[in-house]
């Protein structure tokens, strides 16, 4: 489906690429051809598999089985989902890789800050949600039972460590190395006053979980989406504080190290 975006973009200046504020509060949410399954897409590629917004799942509703074929990041903002694995609760973070193969369900309303990085297969004798963008019928096999379909990260439990950068601390929520791509995901937490630069070397994108961020001149406030394209250099402050979780497909260029590359 063709996404439905509510932005805010800053007039050219320059010769870098243009960052994208996307505040999801103010999208609609977008049925898809389940029942029960909505999005707020901010970005859509079904060629690619490429995801990023939020997903919603009502009660009792089930995503049905599915197979991941790239890795799939889902951070709890309310409810949880469990699987034959167990269960993903509130302020957790869902890790999906390759070959990760479940059947999720909700036992009450949930959304989830989603971020696919590759599509999703379905079996051929079922039917495609439509919440996972790039779903593909196919022959699904599991072709590894043991290993878990996702690892469940609990977010502000994690350790915290310097970013490089005055009054901006770092904790990893998941390092990418061992799926075949160098992409990081992490929280950040600025103090009142915090402020850093950097050059994204490759897309790098921010969701404000609490407080708000000033953009290059830009407000971004709780629930607002940040895409950073590669080669566009990002300015942001917080003068009141900030929560961000972050998204880097490379690490950036600066005097600090956000991502913990």
């Amino acid at each position: 489906m063709p996404p439905r975006t509510a932005d805010t973009r800053r007039p050219s200046t320059h010769e870098t690429p243009e960052i994208r504020i996307v505040d999801a509060g103010a999208l609609p949410w977008e049925a898809t051809s389940k029942p029960g399954l909505w999005l707020k897409t901010v970005r859509n590629d079904d060629d690619a598999g490429t995801f990023l917004g939020l997903v919603r799942f009502d009660a009792s509703v089930r995503s049905g089985l599915h197979q991941h074929q790239g890795v799939a990041t889902s951070f709890v903002v309310d409810g949880g989902l469990t699987d034959h694995h167990g269960s993903v609760r509130l302020h957790e973070a869902g890790i999906n890789v390759r070959g990760s193969t479940h059947d999720a369900i909700a036992y009450a309303t949930t959304v989830l800050v989603s971020r696919l990085e590759g599509p999703v297969t379905y079996p051929a004798a079922d039917a495609i949600s439509g919440v996972h963008a790039g779903s593909r019928l196919a022959d699904v096999r599991n072709l590894q039972p043991d290993v878990p379909p996702e690892v469940n990260v609990p977010v502000d439990a994690l350790p915290y460590f310097p970013s490089g950068h005055a009054g901006v601390r770092r904790q990893t929520v998941f390092d990418y190395a061992d799926t075949g791509s160098a992409h990081r995901m992490v929280q950040l937490t600025l103090r009142p006053g915090a402020a850093f630069r950097f050059e994204a070397r490759a897309l790098t994108d921010f969701w404000v979980r609490g407080g708000a961020v000033e953009v290059d001149g830009q407000d971004a406030t709780g629930n607002c989406f940040v895409q950073c394209p590669a080669g566009a250099t990002v300015r942001i402050e917080s003068p009141y504080g900030a929560l961000l979780l972050g998204w880097a497909e490379g690490r950036e260029l600066g005097d600090g190290n956000l991502f913990g590359f």
